[in-house]
C-alpha cells in the first residue's frame, strides 16, 4: 500500500535487544495527506539502516510504501504500518508546492467595481 503526503511529526527512536540477543531500532513517524479532509498516519520504520537510509525529516513530502502487520498483547490487538520504501517527489527543492505561473499577458488584475447589479448573486 501507500500513502502520500507531509511528514509533520518525527517520534523520538526505540530501540532495545531482542530475546535472541540481537539489538533493533525502530522510529516512528506521522504523515498526513492534501486531501479536503486531511487523514494522519503513523507509521514505523526498522532498523537502523533503514531508518538511516530513509532519512525522513519534518516537513518534507513523500510517498510511503508500507504493510499492515497486527499482533496481539495481553488479549489486545494492536496494528503495526511498517514502511518497507520512501520515496520523495523528483525536482522538489523543497517541500513547498510550486506556484502555477500566470499566463502571459494576463498579469492584469481584475477590477470588480465596475460589477453592475444583474450580476450580484441571490445568496
Amino acid at each position: 500500500m501507500e500513502f502520500s503526503g507531509k511528514i509533520i511529526a518525527v517520534l523520538p527512536e526505540k530501540g532495545g535487544i531482542s530475546k535472541s540477543g540481537n539489538e533493533w531500532k525502530t522510529q516512528e513517524y506521522v504523515i498526513e495527506n492534501h486531501d479536503q479532509y486531511p487523514r494522519k498516519m503513523c507509521f514505523s520504520v526498522f532498523g537502523a539502516d533503514k531508518i538511516a537510509n530513509f532519512n525522513i525529516k519534518a516537513g518534507e513530502e513523500l510517498t510511503v510504501y508500507f504493510d499492515i502487520d497486527c499482533r496481539e498483547w495481553n488479549g489486545r490487538w494492536f496494528n503495526d504500518l511498517r514502511a518497507w520504501k520512501v520515496e520523495r517527489p523528483a525536482g522538489v527543492a523543497d517541500s513547498m508546492p510550486p506556484v502555477p505561473e500566470m499566463a502571459a499577458g494576463n498579469n492584469a488584475p481584475v477590477d470588480f467595481s465596475a460589477a453592475s447589479d444583474q450580476d450580484v448573486l441571490p445568496f
